[in-house]
């Protein structure tokens, strides 16, 4: 069987909507777009240009997942099947395009992302997978981040604690994290 398979990069346009069908399966979708940026040599600025819209459709296991993880305005990878679907009448033919998703991720090119195994229906089969014991569930550094929760405050990897007035950079260079950036996702350990 031939499929198209893509891969897009981009941001979440939409709220993340959630549903079962009738059978009972969990359908998560959202709208994604991605604007192309290229380089306008006559000004040498970076310009914006076309902006694709598509709607990103997750099922079953991954659908929770999304609804979970992702939110409205967040930099995104997606990866599924494309699909590009018609319908009305002969006048006023329309038409969606969307990805069939197979993985959805965060862009971490753009920014951290904390990531948590999902409790599935037999979670011993989770705990039993090789390599996982004795490892934290979240690093050190991100819970010295969450803990140092005061404004102006940076983590560096290490661990380390600085005033954004009193020594670090401040500049939010490589190799620190905002801990009064108040990302949902950032948790402090055993919060569920």
């Amino acid at each position: 069987m031939n499929e198209t398979l893509v891969t897009m990069v981009g941001n979440v346009a939409s709220t993340v909507s959630y549903a079962e069908t009738p059978a009972g399966v969990p359908v998560a979708n959202f709208r994604m777009a991605a604007t192309e940026r290229r380089f306008d040599r006559a000004t040498g600025d970076w310009v914006d240009g076309e902006t694709n819209w598509v709607t990103v459709v997750a099922w079953r296991w991954l659908a929770a997942n999304v609804v979970s993880s992702v939110s409205k305005g967040d930099p995104v990878v997606v990866s599924g099947r494309l699909r590009i679907r018609e319908w009305g009448e002969e006048g006023k033919r329309r038409s969606v395009v969307e990805i069939d998703a197979r993985v959805v991720g965060h862009d971490l090119g753009r920014g951290t992302s904390a990531f948590r195994w999902a409790v599935q229906a037999r979670p011993e089969l989770v705990a039993s997978r090789p390599g996982r014991e004795g490892q934290p569930a979240v690093p050190d550094w991100i819970v010295a981040a969450v803990s140092a929760g005061g404004a102006g405050q940076r983590v560096g990897v290490g661990g380390a604690v600085a005033d954004g007035a009193e020594g670090g950079s401040g500049d939010g260079g490589a190799g620190e994290v905002d801990a009064a950036a108040g990302s949902p996702a950032a948790e402090p350990v055993g919060a569920a």
